[in-house]
């Protein structure tokens, strides 16, 4: 079962539960959370979740 995190400028999954994702996981990080002031963290923990496997979809234009 894949499981779907979405982090963008007002939400956001626990960091835990991003640095241990993994090949099930898709991270969906929109251009909204650059904003988030503690954005660095989750970028570190993105990538330790990519190399555990998981995709990694950064979201670059917002439609809608």
């Amino acid at each position: 079962m894949t499981t779907t995190h979405t982090i963008d400028a007002a939400n956001a999954p626990a960091l835990g539960d991003i640095r241990a994702a993994g090949g099930e996981a898709v991270i969906r990080v929109r251009r909204s959370a650059t904003e988030r002031k503690d954005f660095a963290k989750y970028w570190l923990a993105i990538g330790t979740a990519f190399e555990r496997g998981a995709i990694v979809d950064v979201i670059n234009r917002e439609v809608g």
